[in-house]
C-alpha cells in the first residue's frame, strides 16, 4: 500500500511538471493554428495556417524583423566575448585580485528591476544620440550578456588543467603560444556555450529593445508584443514559436558543450 502511494505521489508530481512545462506550449501551439477561438469554447472552432502564411508571406515584416533580431544578437555576441575572454581568464586564473568580489559586482545589474535600469540607460542615450540605432541597442543587450560571458568564461578558463599548460612551456612553448595552442582550445567548448547564451539572451530580449529601440528598430520579439497588444494571438503565437526553435537547438548545443567539471568551477 505504502509503495503504491509513493509511485501515485511521485506520478502525481512528474504530471505536475509536465503539465507546467508543456501545457503553455500546447496552448501556444493551439493558437499558432487557430483560425476562431473565443470564449466559452475550451478548444478552437476551426483550424488552419492562414497565419503562418501571413507571416512568411514575403511582404511581412516578420523577416525584416528576424534578420535584425539575428544582426543585432550576432554583434552582441562579438561585444561580450571581447570582453569577457581576457576577464575570464584573468577570473578564472585568480590573476585578478578580489575574484569573488568582482564576480559579484557583474552580477549587478540582474540585482536590480530591469524595466528601472532601461528606463534610465534610454534616458541617457536620448541625450547622446544612441536611441533608436543598432548600437544602442547592442549596449543594452550587452549588459546581462557579459554577465553570462564573463561568469562562464570565467569557469571554463579555471577548468583547463594547468599541467598541460606546463607541458608545453617545457617544450620551449612561449606563454602567447601557450594560450593560443593549449589553453583556448581546452576553454573553448565553455566559451561557446557562453556564445550560445548570449546569442539566445539577445534574441530574445524584449524590454531593453523597447525602451532604447522603438520605433526606429523593430526586432521579432517586438513585433510578437505588437501583435499581442492588438489581439492578434495567433501571429503572436507563431512569432513565439518561431524564436523557440533556436532556444531548443542552441540549448542541445550547449547540453554537449557544457560538462560537470565546467559547472563545477562556476563561482
Amino acid at each position: 500500500m505504502r509503495a503504491a502511494l509513493g509511485w501515485l505521489w511521485r506520478g502525481g508530481m512528474l504530471g505536475l511538471i509536465a503539465f507546467a512545462i508543456f501545457g503553455p506550449l500546447a496552448n501556444l501551439v493551439l493558437w499558432a493554428v487557430a483560425l476562431q477561438w473565443y470564449f466559452p469554447h475550451k478548444l478552437p472552432l476551426s483550424y488552419g495556417l492562414k497565419y503562418w502564411n501571413d507571416v512568411f508571406k514575403p511582404t511581412s515584416d516578420a523577416f525584416a524583423s528576424l534578420g535584425t533580431s539575428v544582426v543585432i544578437a550576432v554583434i552582441t555576441v562579438v561585444v561580450c566575448l571581447l570582453l569577457a575572454v581576457p576577464a575570464g581568464y584573468a577570473l578564472g586564473r585568480r590573476i585578478a585580485p578580489g575574484r569573488t568580489l568582482i564576480l559579484a559586482v557583474i552580477l549587478l545589474p540582474q540585482a536590480f528591476p530591469s524595466l528601472a535600469v532601461y528606463f534610465n540607460i534610454a534616458r541617457l542615450f536620448y541625450g547622446i544620440g544612441l536611441n533608436g540605432t543598432i548600437a544602442g541597442v547592442v549596449l543594452v543587450h550587452a549588459v546581462h550578456g557579459l554577465v553570462i560571458a564573463v561568469w562562464i568564461a570565467a569557469a571554463a578558463f579555471a577548468a583547463v588543467d594547468r599541467e598541460l599548460e606546463l607541458a608545453a612551456r617545457n617544450i620551449g612553448a612561449s606563454g602567447l603560444r601557450t594560450a593560443l595552442t593549449v589553453t583556448l582550445p581546452l576553454a573553448a567548448p565553455g566559451i561557446m556555450a557562453a556564445a550560445i547564451f548570449v546569442f539566445l539572451e539577445s534574441l530574445d530580449e524584449f524590454t531593453g529593445t523597447y525602451f532604447v529601440g522603438v520605433p526606429d528598430i523593430a526586432t521579432l520579439p517586438l513585433m510578437m508584443f505588437t501583435a499581442s497588444l492588438a489581439g492578434n494571438y495567433q501571429i503572436a503565437a507563431v512569432t513565439a514559436l518561431i524564436l523557440l526553435v533556436p532556444s531548443i537547438a542552441f540549448m542541445l548545443l550547449i547540453e554537449r558543450f557544457l560538462n560537470t567539471e565546467m559547472l563545477a568551477k562556476i563561482g
